[in-house]
């Protein structure tokens, strides 16, 4: 079967296949029909036609009545990682991603480079199955070391994607840069209550932040316009091992009396108090224990 010889609404339902067999490692015909508004009888079609495509890359399993990636598969659709990761956030999930075509007259921030599409999907199909992953990681502090993780989600900190996991090395819940992995394999056996993400209590921890542009400023109302603050304040509610990373991206004062003007911070946290217990203050800018 040629590819190009298919209509583009076919391609979208094959590339559907495709996309969850790869990030997901399953999809099922009632995901097609629930995606597509297809019935039965087509949807048995497209995944007949996927089949001629690319036999090797998966399984039908009677007992879960879905089909399943092979270790043989190859995608049939090449995936743009940053749409990817981008269209993973917001619940995408036709298979189709194209390279971002950048624009002549608007310009987004410089990035820094995006994940091997392999290695998403390798994490994502680790997470949906809550399975352990056996990985080869280079970190600043030792080098390349040989670990096994328990990944729960992948998190874009404003720098770059990373996931949290649980570590069994360390038996914490840590980040992983995603761009650090040098190998990845994921193991099939169940993981342990204390690697789930429910005992992540970092992760599961909600912090309330009220930012207010910074006390040294002449005129705060370009500040609060800026960040659409009602009252003089910005309001977030943000996950404890998250908070560290958003303080950093937005420099914001977290010092005890609002310190940092030189250091060219727009924003100041109004209760220091928010940040008590949270475990990556060291990202804080000027947050010290003491007041």
């Amino acid at each position: 079967m040629d590819l190009e010889q298919l209509s583009h609404a076919q391609k979208e339902r094959l590339a559907f296949i495709d996309f969850n067999l790869n990030y997901f490692g399953e999809v099922a015909r009632s995901d097609l029909i629930q995606r597509f508004k297809t019935g039965l009888a087509a949807a048995t079609r497209d995944f007949s036609a996927y089949k001629q495509l690319a036999p090797d890359n998966l399984v039908l399993l009677h007992t879960t009545k879905s089909y399943h990636r092979t270790a043989q598969f190859k995608a049939v659709f090449e995936q743009n990682p940053e749409s990817v990761l981008a269209g993973l956030a917001r619940g995408f999930g036709d298979g189709l991603s194209h390279p971002i075509q950048p624009s002549q007259t608007c310009f987004d921030a410089i990035r820094l480079i995006h994940p091997d599409a392999e290695v998403i999907s390798t994490l994502m199909r680790a997470i949906h199955h809550q399975n352990a992953v056996s990985c080869r990681y280079v970190s600043t502090s030792s080098g390349e070391s040989e670990r096994q993780i328990v990944p729960h989600s992948l998190v874009n900190n404003g720098h770059r994607w990373h996931v949290r996991a649980f570590d069994r090395r360390s038996q914490t819940f840590r980040d992983f840069v995603c761009t650090r992995f040098t190998e990845l394999h994921i193991w099939g056996e169940p993981i342990s209550s204390v690697e789930h993400r429910e005992r992540d209590n970092q992760w599961n921890r909600i912090v309330d932040l009220k930012l207010i542009p910074h006390p040294s400023l002449p005129h705060t109302q370009a500040i609060e316009m800026d960040y659409g603050m009602q009252d003089g304040a910005l309001r977030l509610e943000v996950r404890a091992a998250l908070a560290g990373y958003l303080l950093r991206q937005w420099n914001v004062d977290c010092s005890g009396h609002a310190e940092r003007a030189a250091d060219g911070c727009q924003l100041a946290l109004a209760h220091r108090e928010a940040l008590f217990g949270v475990d990556n203050l060291a990202l804080a800018p000027g947050f010290s224990p003491e007041p």
